[in-house]
Parts: structure tokens; sequence; C-alpha cells
């Protein structure tokens, strides 16, 4: 079981579970903000190992996965066109649900800078509420990750104890790093609305993979997925700026 080749593969689904982990940091991490310290350390830790346990249950019950992506029915409408699945329903209201939150939170922030005490109580999280946001949230998630991973471990023999294994690596990885970032971005409000700035970009890209996979076309032009390295190279630069800026307000103060 231990060949380089299944050595291979496990590595490099741990390492590119973690990188597609981050946005589910990020949003894990602006909800955690509403709650004290010990809450928030609570609600990291269970919200990360509900991403685990819903990535491996989608895992456990991949023939189902595939499933949701055959269609469910078509309509055209001859400006406008789409052949809707299940996922791309899915993927389609989780970008939606994250464009939402992530304007609702840097409006609240931006009008409510001086006063965080009307802030929230005018917009009350309770941890059950947030728990529900995680899991929808990760659900949505889980498809990009799972789907990549499938197609990582194709015709590799124990490709499902693989992808669990790895998956469970880097959720614990994960654990271990997500809340010094959490208090990090909580307490530095540029890089809370910077990470709300991500979350409305992959709000954004998700949206349009749900149009690209139901085959959509508007005005007789289709819609194409934008490529995911695009994305998480914009995130880094942004980030890079900041922490450089960081470093000159630091300097300067």
């Amino acid at each position: 079981m231990f060949t380089p080749d299944l050595i291979f593969a496990f590595l490099t689904l741990t390492f590119l579970e973690v990188i597609l982990g981050i946005d589910n940091i990020i949003f894990i991490s602006i909800l955690a903000s509403r709650f004290p310290e010990a809450d928030q350390k609570k609600l990291i830790r269970i919200g990360l190992l509900m991403a685990m346990g819903s990535r491996v249950l989608l895992l456990m019950w991949i023939n189902w996965l595939v499933q949701m992506q055959v269609s469910l029915f078509r309509f055209d409408w001859g400006w406008l066109s789409t052949d809707l699945s299940i996922q791309s329903l899915i993927l389609f209201f989780g970008g939606l649900f994250l464009l939402y939150k992530s304007t609702k939170e840097i409006y609240e922030k931006a009008e409510h800078f001086d006063e965080p005490s009307t802030a929230s109580k005018k917009n009350k999280l309770t941890f059950a509420n947030a728990l529900v946001q995680i899991v929808l949230i990760d659900i949505v998630f889980s498809f990009d990750s799972i789907l990549t991973a499938v197609g990582i471990t194709n015709d590799i023999p124990y490709a499902l104890s693989i992808m669990i294994a790895a998956v469970i690596v880097s959720i614990l990885i994960m654990m271990l790093f997500a809340s010094p970032i959490s208090k990090f971005i909580n307490t530095h409000p540029s890089l809370q609305i910077l990470g709300l700035a991500f979350l409305l970009l992959i709000g954004f890209m998700l949206i349009t993979e749900a149009a690209h996979l139901s085959h959509t076309t508007i005005f007789g032009s289709s819609i194409g997925s934008i490529p995911k390295g695009y994305l998480y190279f914009a995130i880094a630069f942004s980030l890079g700026v900041e922490m450089i800026n960081m470093r000159f307000r630091k300097q300067n103060s």
C-alpha cells in the first residue's frame, strides 16, 4: 500500500485540501469574530470537524455525488438556456449566500465601525445559527474539494482510503493553525474586510462555476469557469500588499 505513487498522491491531496480549505477558514473566522474568545476556539474546532465529516461522507457516497451531476431539467428561452443539475443548484445558491453574507458583514463593519456594541445588539448571531451557516457552506465547499480528489486518485488503488486519510490529516493541520489565523485576522480590521472581499470573489466564482457546469448560455455566449489559480493568486497578492501596509503602519506608529 505504501508505494511511491500512493504516498505522492496522499501528499498532493493533503496539500490541495489545505489550500482549498482556506476559504472555509476565512468564513469560520469571520463568524467566530462575533463571539467571546473561548467560544471562538470552540466554534472553529466544531466547524472544521463538521467540514471533515461532510467531506468524508461525500467521499463514501461518491456514486451519489456523481448522480448529482446528472441533468434534472433543461429550459431554453432563446436568449437564455441552461441544463440544471443538483450540483449546479447547490453551487449557485451557495455562491448567492456567500455574496449576501459577505456584503452584509462588510456593511455592518463599515456602518458601525465606531459603535460595535450597537451592531452586535442589532444583529445578534447565536452559536447554533453560526453552526448552521458553517454546515451549509461546508457542504458547498466540499464539492470542489471532493471532485478534485476524485480526479487526482482516478485509477489508483486504495483511492477511497487515500482520500479519506488526506481529508482527516488536512483538517487536523488546519485545526492547528486556524485559531492563530483567526485571532490575527480579528485583531486587524483591514484583514477582516480583505477576508470578506475574498469571500465575495469566491461567491462569484461559485455562481460562474454553477453556470459553467449547467452549460448556461446568455445571448448565444456560453459561460466559462474561472481558473482557481487566478483567484488564489489574487488572494495571495492582496494579502501580500496588506502585510506590507501593516508593516509600514507599525513602523510609523
